[in-house]
């Protein structure tokens, strides 16, 4: 489905229905909106995975502008300020008042970015694998190395170190990092389904990605907030987690790590994490 949000038509899907049959009345469960990875994929790495969660929770997929079946836009709106407000108003438009949303990865930024902004919008925040600031690629490029070897950490700091994207070094990270990602064996299948735009992926590189930092905003954030991340992941180690915990208000971030997980926690520990998940959307804080 695809519905007008500002001057572009943004993709989405929705798994489950908001009100539910419950005795003699109507039961409403929680909307989980879910922002994907990239910059340049699209929703359906969620999937199958996630549909685990709609006995709790009404989810809707969003593919972001310039991303995935979603209006390309143009360049100059592909930033975190804009996918942020593309988040508000989608809700807006759709009327979806308080939404849990879940941003993983570069979704996270983008979540970082739209619960920073519109603090009062959201009732729940969930931070899966991502960062807060600028990436620290030596941290990155020393966990590529522990878990592939002194190949896949030279291959990671051709792709990792830079503002632009070498279609060489992409190549060959594909190839040879792309897998490390996960403890689980690695599913090609994931990456073949997904619409990529990889020049959304440069642009952002070529930007924002080394200069955006909601470290110093974190306090703003008002709404209980889960931080997850893998003990393994090599691309958003556990140290950008820890910042983003440390630097919110105390008390309101809940921190759950996750021994032998990667970056794809949802397959490397489908059990514990989505229970984790499944108590915090479900919790009445």
């Amino acid at each position: 489905m695809r519905v007008k949000v500002g001057e572009v038509q943004l993709f989405y899907d929705v798994e489950g229905p908001k009100l539910r049959p419950d005795g003699p009345a109507m039961r409403e469960v929680p909307t989980l909106l879910l922002l994907h990875g990239g910059p340049g994929g699209d929703h359906s790495s969620f999937k199958p995975a996630y549909s685990a969660l709609t006995d709790v929770a009404q989810i809707i997929y969003l593919d972001h502008r310039g991303q995935g079946r979603s209006d390309r836009s143009t360049p100059e709106r592909w930033n975190l300020a804009q996918w942020a407000y593309d988040v508000k108003l989608f809700c807006d438009t759709l009327g979806i008042e308080r939404p849990i949303v879940l941003g993983l990865s570069f979704g996270g930024f983008v979540a970082l970015a739209y619960a920073t902004r519109y603090p009062e919008h959201c009732a729940k925040l969930i931070l899966c694998s991502t960062r807060a600031g600028p990436p620290e690629p030596e941290r990155e490029i020393e966990v590529f190395e522990r878990l592939g070897g002194p190949e896949a950490g030279a291959v990671a700091r051709r792709f990792l170190i830079g503002s632009t994207v070498d279609a060489d070094a992409l190549r060959d990270f594909v190839r040879l990092c792309r897998p490390l990602y996960t403890r689980a064996p690695y599913d090609l299948n994931r990456d073949l389904r997904q619409a990529w735009r990889i020049d959304v992926l440069r642009h952002f590189r070529a930007n924002e990605d080394y200069t955006f930092d909601y470290v110093a905003k974190l306090r703003q954030i008002k709404c209980p907030t889960l931080v997850l991340v893998g003990e393994d992941d090599p691309i958003t180690p556990p140290c950008y987690s820890d910042q983003i915990v440390a630097a919110m208000q105390p008390g309101l971030a809940r921190y759950e790590r996750f021994a032998n997980a990667g970056h794809g926690i949802a397959g490397d520990a489908p059990t514990h994490y989505f229970r984790v998940l499944r108590e915090f959307i479900s919790d009445r804080q």
